[in-house]
């Protein structure tokens, strides 16, 4: 995305101009929802899966509105690296548990946060909903259709809450977004979206077993590196449509009101042919009811473009820019189109680092920074939001934003990608 700084300062300006008079303005400095209604003593719950993911949700736990008692993982130096996080926020010690089963069994728990590799979600899921335990489960929903649907028809048949962790549902970057913009009808109709997630690095990580004994096959992983890169093998994973562009696509669904009707794909291993499964660059076509199209692009050759989704209307465009970066420009403004390719300052250094696992730089984004000016408010990070929006809903009943049949759709939006990029085939999406 070529647009020099004077035209992201344009964009800004136009984006927060826009805003003005919208209340979800207020929420941008974090004003709004850093806790919610909650009542009562704080939150008894549970981790299930502390490996990177489930710690970044860890490290954002608002300890005020949350207890955690408890952490299960079948890898003890995940445990450890989650003690540290605890520790690191003056909590006590949660108690370790191998097997989830022992922890529900003897903990006196209200709900689980889980972020264990992708295959496991729909059994683990149903098994804490038919504990009695309300459930935040880390995207994708489920690895396969059967197990997204078994998971919303487990949490509706024990009356439990089933939240899916798309935190861009509770960025308020994205929040005045769609209050702003997107419901004022300020773009037009829209055509056209596109979606990219760059990176320039490879996915594989480099991690020895805890022990010399370590046997990760009793769980199903006939091998070390099938558990450590669990994410590059098709059993455990769904790849970079599911870790990276089931975000994104979320987030469209949510902003057009629709969900895509079906894809087309292409990918494959191009670049580390290291003996993975899952393709290091991956691209689609996809459709939505009204002459929608948009196109997702994740690559791990080059990080220039970052991450952003923008919306194409007859008015105006809105591209939202690294989570944490808000931008409109008029249709009508000649200054929003470029003349040349001109590179503005790019933090792409550390491209392999979402904003799952690398916390906010503090006082955020120019967007950010010149909300939280207008509202004297600091930058909390979506996750937060999320979770504290999770024991809201448990304590006093407060809406979700991203339940099961939201996460749904992006989850049947990724299955289908990689059909139609297995096959070569356009692929209806259920």
């Amino acid at each position: 995305m070529n647009l020099t700084p004077e035209q992201m300062a344009t964009g800004r300006r136009n984006f927060l101009r826009t805003l003005a008079g919208v209340p979800a303005v207020a929420a941008l400095g974090a004003a709004a929802v850093a806790k919610g209604p909650v009542r009562g003593e704080r939150l008894r719950v549970g981790f299930i899966g502390v490996g990177g993911q489930g710690r970044a949700l860890l490290s954002r736990v608002d300890h005020s509105v949350v207890e955690v008692k408890a952490l299960a993982d079948i890898r003890p130096d995940s445990l450890a690296a989650a003690d540290e996080v605890l520790n690191k926020a003056k909590q006590p010690a949660a108690k370790h548990y191998v097997e989830y089963k022992d922890m529900l069994e003897h903990e006196d728990l209200e709900a689980i946060i889980t972020a264990p590799p992708l295959w496991m979600h729909a059994e683990i899921v149903t098994t804490c909903l038919n504990a009695g335990k309300h459930v935040l489960c880390e995207k994708m929903m489920a690895k396969t259709r059967e197990g997204y649907q078994a998971m919303a028809d487990t949490a509706r048949r024990n009356n439990k809450l089933l939240e899916i962790g798309y935190q861009r549902n509770y960025n308020p970057i994205y929040q005045s977004a769609y209050q702003g913009v997107m419901k004022s009808g300020a773009l037009g109709e829209i055509y056209h979206i596109r979606l990219a997630w760059m990176r320039n690095g490879n996915w594989r990580r480099n991690q020895t077993p805890p022990s010399k004994d370590f046997d990760a096959s009793k769980w199903g992983y006939p091998t070390w590196d099938h558990l450590a890169n669990w994410r590059l093998y098709w059993k455990y994973s769904e790849g970079l449509f599911a870790e990276l562009g089931s975000h994104q696509v979320n987030a469209a669904n949510w902003f057009l009101g629709a969900a895509p009707t079906r894809v087309q794909a292409m990918g494959g291993v191009y670049r580390y042919k290291d003996g993975r499964e899952l393709p290091d660059h991956v691209f689609a076509t996809f459709e939505y009811p009204g002459g929608i199209t948009g196109t997702f692009s994740s690559i791990e050759s080059n990080a220039f473009d970052e991450r952003y989704e923008a919306f194409f209307g007859t008015k105006g465009t809105l591209i939202i820019r690294n989570e944490n970066d808000a931008m409109l420009f008029d249709e009508g403004d000649a200054a929003a189109r470029p003349t040349g390719v001109e590179v503005a300052p790019k933090g792409a250094g550390a491209a392999l680092e979402t904003s799952e696992t690398k916390p906010q730089q503090a006082g955020g984004n120019a967007t950010q920074r010149a909300a939280a000016a207008a509202t004297g408010a600091q930058t909390v990070s979506p996750s937060t939001y999320e979770i504290n929006a999770f024991a809201s809903a448990i304590r006093a009943d407060t809406p979700l934003n991203c339940g099961p049949e939201k996460a749904s759709h992006s989850a049947s939006w990724t299955i289908a990608a990689n059909e139609a990029m297995k096959s070569g085939q356009i692929v209806a999406i259920p």
